[in-house]
């Protein structure tokens, strides 16, 4: 459809994005900003589409994961967050080393690749207390990838410790860390973070440390929490900054538009934005970020069918099978209220739906393709 563009009845500003994408060219900040405002959901459905099938045909990716969270005490309270307890509160935890390895044991060799560890930032826990559960992990199960800890966590622990961002990083990856996820981004704008997230660290950190984790050989994704406050204005220049990262590095494999759930937070007056505009979000954000390989869905959130729908607006990516190991999303009143798929689900999902399921690890090698 991109080849016939005189069947859209586009102004010039649109007819001139569609151009630069059909033949490969960057489009600028305030294309992006046009397409927020003037972008129809099939406009620009049919351009994210376009970039996905021209770099990943049908194939969609998912891995194997399991998701441990060591504890949700915490030493911020951002106003979206339904996840934070103070120590000792009701439906408080912190997890003991022996405890999250018990957790791993209950998956057989062979059934997950990888271990993804986020959680709060807890007051007591230094670099060297999450490194020595890395290197836990990593005797019990060597053959699992551990991807681990938001940058706002790996900050906090760094300094506990008292070493600098390079070595912080180059001190975990010696006990056995081999990527880091994108949360923690929220919005980059700092007078938004500031009404959302005054207590958690500027932008500038987030954005220091994966430069820095790229740096040292640590790839890592990108995340950004759209749907509150925030402008269109606001989440492009969130997305300018996290391509010009890219530019610099190449170390980013995939981003993530993390939808804000209003349930059980102190932002809970906000409706939520709907699904037309969810899409909207991923389509624009595979148009613009040119230089990140994977758009992914992260289906715990928005649920199994939007994230199926999301395939079809530029996405690539269902994320993993998570196996009802996240609390996350679901203390927010989630879609997916116990998320959870085996793999031939989620292969059936995406087969059922005219994709080709591909397994990767979680540096996108791919381990098998179900065609």
């Amino acid at each position: 459809m991109i080849n016939d563009l005189s069947i859209y009845n586009l102004d010039n500003s649109l007819l001139s994005i569609a151009e630069k994408v059909k033949g490969n060219e960057r489009i600028t900040t305030e294309d992006c900003i046009t397409l927020y405002e003037k972008g129809e959901l099939g406009f620009v459905g049919m351009l994210a589409n376009y970039i996905r099938e021209q770099r990943h045909g049908k194939q969609t990716f998912f891995n194997r994961n399991i998701h441990i969270e060591p504890t949700n005490i915490c030493i911020y309270q951002c106003k979206f967050c339904a996840y934070f307890r103070k120590e000792g509160e009701e439906g408080s935890w912190n997890y003991s080393i022996d405890e999250i390895l018990q957790k791993i044991a209950n998956y057989p060799i062979g059934s997950i690749t990888e271990v993804h560890i986020v959680g709060g930032v807890h007051p007591d826990k230094d670099l060297h207390y999450y490194g020595k559960m890395i290197a836990a992990i990593k005797e019990a199960r060597p053959e699992l990838h551990i991807k681990g800890f938001t940058a706002i966590e790996l900050d906090f622990m760094i300094r506990k410790s008292e070493m600098t961002v390079e070595d912080g990083l180059r001190k975990l990856k010696e006990y056995g860390l081999e990527s880091i996820p994108g949360g923690g981004a929220e919005i980059f704008n700092d007078d938004i973070r500031k009404q959302i997230c005054g207590d958690k660290s500027k932008a500038t950190m987030w954005l220091n440390v994966h430069e820095t984790a790229h740096k040292v050989g640590l790839p890592s994704n990108a995340t950004i929490l759209y749907g509150h406050i925030e402008t269109f204005a606001d989440r492009v220049d969130h997305l300018n900054k996290l391509r010009e990262l890219q530019d610099r590095t190449n170390g980013f494999n995939a981003f993530i538009p993390l939808k804000y759930k209003h349930k059980n937070n102190l932002l809970s007056h906000i409706p939520e934005i709907t699904a037309v505009e969810d899409l909207r979000n991923y389509a624009i954000s595979r148009i613009f970020l040119d230089n990140f390989p994977h758009i992914k869905a992260y289906w715990p959130m928005i649920g199994k069918d939007l994230a199926l729908t999301s395939l079809s607006f530029g996405v690539d990516d269902m994320d993993g099978t998570i196996d009802d190991t996240t609390k996350i999303y679901s203390m927010a009143g989630s879609a997916e209220e116990t998320p959870g798929m085996t793999s031939s689900q989620m292969v059936e999902l995406i087969k059922h739906n005219g994709f080709e399921a591909v397994e990767r690890d979680s540096i996108y090698n791919v381990v098998r393709k179900f065609s």
